[in-house]
C-alpha cells in the first residue's frame, strides 16, 4: 500500500442519515469517524468539492440503498486528490486529481472508495467536477437514450440548473434548435448566453402556450427533470416521432409521488409514434469515461461553459444548508460544498 496517511489526521468528519426520509434536514448527522488505510482495491480521496445534487433527497430516503440499514453515508460527487492507495491499485497514485461518484462519497472529507468508482480529472476545480454527474448525465439522456440528432428541436427543463446547463450546451453544438424554461429573469439571461434560442420564465410565461404558439409542430426531444405539471405539458407538446427523456422528477422528491386520474399516457404517444423513456445514471456507468473525456475535451477547447452558483457553502456543516438551497428553486448553476482545507 502506497499512503502517507501518517501526515493526515487520524478523524474526519462525515455526514450520515441516522434514518431514512426525503427531510434531508430531520436525518442528516455530522459524525467524526476513523481515517483508516485503504482496502487492497481502493483509494484514500482528500475531497476538495462536494457536488449538490437534487438526488440527494433521494439517497437520505433510503432509495439507493434500499437493503442497507441506517446510519448510511450521504453524497454522491466529490473531486480531490489521492492520499492513499490500496495494495492492489496500479491505475491511482498519490497526488492525482480524481472524480468519485459512488454513493456516500460525497459529503465527507476524506473518501475510502473503489477504483471503480473513481475516474482521473485534468484538474481539482468545481468546473471540473461538474462536468463528471451533471455533464454526464446530459450528454448520455441526449445521445444514447435521446438519440439527439442535428436539426432537431430540442427541450431542456430546469435549464438553468446542474445538469440542463449542459444539455442546453450541447443540444446547441449539435447544431438544434433549444427551448430552455427557468424559474426567473436572471436565469434566463443565463440560458441566452449559453446559447439557448428560446429561454422561458414560467413564472411570467405560460410554457405550454409559448409551445403550442411558437412550436406548433411540437418538439422533438425532451430533456425533463422537473415532472408534475411540466411533465405533463412536455408529453402535451410532443412532436411526431417525439422522445421524452425523464432523467429525474424534482418537484416530487420531498412531497411523495402525486396521485393523477387521467387518460393513460399511451394515448397521447401512440397518435404521434410517440415515445417516453428514462435515464438512470447508474445504468450507464460503463459509458461514462467516453461521455466525460468528450465533455473535458470541449471545456478545455473553451467550447462548454460551467455555470457554478456563486453561494458560498463551506464545509460538512453546511452541506444541509446547501441542499436546501438547491431545491429552494434559487440556485443558478452547479451548487457546490467546499471543504476547509480546499
Amino acid at each position: 500500500m502506497e499512503s502517507d496517511l501518517l501526515m493526515l489526521p487520524t478523524t474526519y468528519k462525515k455526514l450520515v442519515a441516522a434514518r431514512y426520509s426525503h427531510h434531508f434536514r430531520e436525518v442528516a448527522q455530522v459524525v467524526e469517524t476513523e481515517l483508516a488505510a485503504p482496502a487492497p482495491n481502493e483509494v484514500v480521496i482528500r475531497n476538495h468539492y462536494a457536488g449538490v445534487n437534487a438526488t440527494d433527497v433521494n439517497i437520505s430516503a433510503g432509495l439507493y440503498t434500499p437493503k442497507k440499514q441506517p446510519p448510511i453515508d450521504l453524497g454522491a460527487e466529490a473531486i480531490g486528490e489521492v492520499v492513499a492507495v490500496g495494495a492492489e491499485v496500479n491505475d491511482f497514485k498519490i497526488g492525482d486529481a480524481v472524480m468519485s461518484f459512488a454513493v456516500g462519497s460525497g459529503f465527507r472529507e476524506y473518501a475510502p472508495v473503489r477504483t471503480r468508482f473513481v475516474v482521473p480529472m485534468p484538474e481539482i476545480t468545481p468546473q471540473a467536477m461538474t462536468l463528471c454527474l451533471s455533464g454526464v448525465t446530459a450528454s448520455i439522456g441526449l445521445y444514447t437514450t435521446g438519440e439527439m440528432k442535428s436539426g432537431q428541436t430540442v427541450l431542456v427543463t430546469a435549464a438553468a440548473g446542474g445538469t440542463g446547463q449542459f444539455a442546453v450546451q450541447l443540444a446547441k453544438l449539435e447544431g438544434c434548435h433549444v427551448i430552455g424554461t427557468c424559474g426567473s429573469d436572471d436565469k434566463a439571461e443565463l440560458l441566452r448566453s449559453l446559447g439557448c434560442d428560446r429561454a422561458i420564465n414560467y413564472r411570467t410565461e405560460n410554457v405550454g402556450d409559448v409551445l403550442k404558439n411558437e412550436y406548433p409542430r411540437g418538439i422533438d426531444l425532451i430533456y425533463e427533470s422537473v415532472g408534475r405539471e411540466m411533465f405533463d405539458t412536455c408529453v402535451d407538446n410532443l412532436a411526431v416521432h417525439g422522445r421524452l427523456v425523464i432523467i429525474g422528477y424534482i418537484s416530487e422528491y420531498m412531497s411523495g409521488a402525486e396521485v393523477v386520474a387521467a387518460p393513460r399516457i399511451y394515448t397521447q404517444l401512440l397518435a404521434k409514434s410517440a415515445s417516453l423513456r428514462a435515464m438512470f445514471l447508474p445504468h450507464f456507468i460503463q459509458r461514462l469515461p467516453e461521455h466525460l473525456a468528450r465533455l473535458v475535451e470541449l471545456y478545455q477547447a473553451g467550447k462548454l461553459h460551467v455555470a457554478v452558483d456563486d453561494k458560498p457553502f463551506f464545509g460538512i456543516e453546511s452541506v444541509v444548508d446547501a441542499v436546501e438551497y438547491l431545491h429552494s428553486g434559487k440556485s443558478k448553476g452547479k451548487v457546490i460544498v467546499r471543504f476547509n482545507h480546499a
